[in-house]
C-alpha cells in the first residue's frame, strides 16, 4: 500500500498470494473505452473502497469481476491462480459476490424464496421443503444480525427499498465467500441498519474475506477501509493507506481538483409565496402545512420512514390527498394524478429513479423529453428536431457522459441516471420541484455539479423542496429546514439556527418525550400550562 500522495508501485511477484487481482485490464465498448491497463489487489482480510466519480469505471470493473462484462484486454487473478469468468455462474462458482446497488427482488415470492432463488430446498418429488426453508432463513438471519427488520415470509413486492437492499446482502452471505463487494450497500439503511451492516463487514475482514467497497459516503470510507483505491476515467490513479490519507486528498484524486466549497448559496428567495400546502393528510402523513417561496431551497429532513416521500408523492399526484389544500401562486390544486401537478407546474425527481422514474429501455432522447411532449407536439405529431434539440440542451447542461443522447439510459452510470431525471424537469421549467434524495448514490464531483444546478433554479426563482438523509447536505443547501417524524412536522429550523444537532432533537421528538416519561420525569403538576 502506498500512503497519500504516493504512486502505486507496479505490479510484482510480491502481490497478494490470497485474495484477488485484475491484472492489466482494459474494457472496450464499441469506440467507448471504459478501463484503460487497469492494476489492482484485493487482499483477503482487509477492506478495499474503491472510489471515483461517476463514469470513472467502477461499475465496468466489478461487472467484470462478477462475470457480467468480459475484458477487452488483461486477466484475473483469485488467492494467486488466473481465471476465467465468462459468466456470472463462473463467477459464483470461484466464490466472487456482488451486492448491487439496485436489488433485484422477484415481487410474487417470499423474502425466504428471493434469498435462497436457485438453491431452494427440495423434498423427494422436488417439492420445495418449507420446513427447511424457514430454518435456514431464521439462522442466517440472527446470525447477521437483521432478524428484527426482516420477516421470512414477506413478499418481495412489499418490501422497502432497505428490505429490498438487506435481502441482497443475504443472498450474497448465504453462501463460502472469498470476495465480496458492496456497491453503494447503505444508500436505503437506516443508522440501525447501516451499523449492522459495518458490524458484518469487519466480521468479514476478520474472516479473512477480501471485501471491496464502493461508497461516495466518506465517513464510511474512512471508518471501514483499510485501504482506498482511485479511479479517474477509467485508469488507476493512486492507491492510498486509508489510515494516512484525508478526505481533501481523496477528492482530489477523484476529481482532479479542489473542490474546497460544495455548497455556493445565495439568498435569493423572494416574498411570493409560490408552494402552499394546507394540513395536508394521506395515508401516511397528518396534517402537513408549509410553504415555499420563489427562491426558496426547503429541507424536509426527518429519519427513514419519517413520511417525506409520501408527502412529496401526494404533491405529485402519485398518492391521494385525503383533505387539507394544495395552492400554486395562490391557485388551489385539485390533485387527483400526476398529469394534474405536471400541468400545475410541479415536478418530481423521485428517490427510487430506476423504479419511479425512467424508461430502462428507452434513449436518454426520450427519457428528457417526457414531460415536455406537449410543447413539442404540433397537430398531435411530436416536432423530432425540437425534441432532439431539447435533449442535447439539457444532456449538456448537466454534462451527461454518454456517446450520444441516442443512448439508452439503462447503460449510464447512477449519477447520470440521475442527471437525465433532473434535465426532464429543466426542460420543463417547473413552478416547484422536489428532489427527493437527488444526490444518492452519486460521487462528490456530480454533486457539486447538482448543487450548482439547484443553485442556479433558486436564482431563476424556482421554488425548491428538497429530501435528504445527508445532514451536511441539509445544512449546505436549505434556506429553511422543515423537520418531519411519524408522519407529522415536529418543528422548523431558520438556516441561520440550524445545526446537525438540532434537526436530530426534532427528528426524534416523539422518541425523546417518550424516554422522559419512561425514566419517571413528566414535568411536574402544576407547570406549564
Amino acid at each position: 500500500m502506498t500512503t497519500s500522495g504516493a504512486k502505486s508501485p507496479p505490479p510484482t511477484s510480491d502481490s497478494p498470494a490470497t485474495g484477488a487481482r485484475v491484472e492489466k485490464i482494459t474494457k472496450r465498448f464499441g469506440p467507448v473505452q471504459a478501463l484503460t491497463d487497469v492494476t489492482l489487489d484485493f487482499p483477503a482480510g482487509q477492506v478495499t473502497a474503491l472510489m471515483g466519480e461517476n463514469g470513472a469505471g467502477k461499475s465496468t470493473l466489478l461487472k467484470i469481476l462478477t462475470g457480467d462484462h468480459q475484458p477487452t484486454e488483461g486477466r484475473i487473478l483469485l488467492d494467486g491462480a488466473q481465471v476465467s469468468l465468462s459468466s456470472p455462474l463462473e463467477a459464483h462458482r470461484a466464490a466472487i459476490r456482488i451486492i448491487p446497488q439496485e436489488p433485484e427482488i422477484i415481487p410474487h415470492v417470499s423474502v425466504a424464496e428471493n434469498v435462497y432463488a436457485g438453491t431452494l430446498p427440495r423434498r423427494a418429488g422436488r417439492r420445495l421443503d418449507r420446513a427447511e426453508l424457514h430454518r435456514r432463513i431464521r439462522e442466517d438471519l440472527a446470525r447477521l444480525g437483521f432478524e428484527k427488520v426482516l420477516a421470512p415470509d414477506t413478499l418481495g413486492s412489499r418490501l422497502t427499498p432497505a428490505q429490498r437492499q438487506l435481502v441482497e446482502i443475504l443472498r450474497a452471505l448465504t453462501a463460502e465467500a472469498k470476495v465480496i463487494a458492496f456497491d453503494e450497500p447503505t444508500s436505503s439503511l437506516s443508522e440501525h441498519e447501516a451499523e449492522s451492516l459495518f458490524a458484518l463487514i469487519g466480521r468479514l475482514r476478520d474472516d479473512g474475506i477480501a471485501v471491496i467497497y464502493v461508497s461516495h459516503r466518506m465517513k464510511e470510507i474512512f471508518r471501514l477501509a483499510d485501504r482506498v483505491a482511485v479511479l479517474r476515467d477509467g485508469s488507476v490513479v493512486d492507491v492510498v493507506d486509508a489510515a494516512r490519507t484525508t478526505e481533501s486528498e481523496v477528492v482530489r484524486l477523484m476529481v482532479g481538483r479542489d473542490l474546497s466549497s460544495l455548497f455556493v448559496r445565495q439568498d435569493v428567495a423572494r416574498d411570493e409565496v409560490v408552494l402552499d400546502v394546507r394540513d395536508l393528510t394521506t395515508d401516511d402523513v397528518t396534517e402537513i402545512s408549509l410553504s415555499v417561496r420563489a427562491g426558496e431551497v426547503v429541507a424536509l429532513a426527518g429519519l427513514v420512514g419519517a413520511g417525506r416521500s409520501e408527502f412529496a408523492q401526494a404533491l405529485a399526484g402519485d398518492l391521494p390527498i385525503r383533505s387539507g389544500e394544495v395552492r400554486i401562486n395562490g391557485r388551489r390544486l385539485r390533485l387527483r394524478s400526476p398529469k394534474d401537478a405536471v400541468r400545475a407546474g410541479i415536478g418530481l425527481a423521485p428517490e427510487e429513479r430506476k423504479a419511479q422514474a425512467l424508461f430502462l429501455q428507452r434513449s436518454i432522447r426520450d427519457n428528457t423529453s417526457l414531460v415536455s411532449l406537449e410543447r413539442l407536439r404540433r397537430w398531435r405529431v411530436v416536432n423530432a428536431r425540437a425534441e432532439r434539440e431539447l435533449a442535447q440542451e439539457y444532456s449538456d447542461r448537466l454534462r451527461v457522459r454518454a456517446p450520444s443522447i441516442e443512448h439508452d439510459i439503462r447503460k449510464l452510470s447512477g449519477g447520470n441516471q440521475q442527471k437525465v431525471v433532473l434535465a426532464r424537469w429543466l426542460a420543463r421549467k417547473p413552478a416547484v420541484l422536489i428532489l427527493d434524495e437527488p444526490t444518492r448514490g452519486i460521487d462528490v464531483g456530480a454533486k457539486a455539479e447538482i448543487y450548482r444546478i439547484i443553485a442556479e433554479l433558486a436564482e431563476q426563482g424556482v421554488a425548491l423542496l428538497v429530501i435528504s438523509s445527508e445532514l451536511p447536505e441539509v445544512l449546505g443547501l436549505a434556506d429553511r429546514i422543515v423537520v418531519m417524524q411519524n408522519g407529522r412536522v415536529t418543528g422548523e429550523l431558520a438556516r441561520a439556527e440550524a445545526s446537525e444537532e438540532a434537526i436530530l432533537n426534532l427528528a426524534m421528538a416523539d422518541d425523546l418525550v417518550d424516554t422522559v416519561a419512561r425514566s419517571g420525569n413528566e414535568p411536574a403538576s402544576g407547570g406549564i400550562g
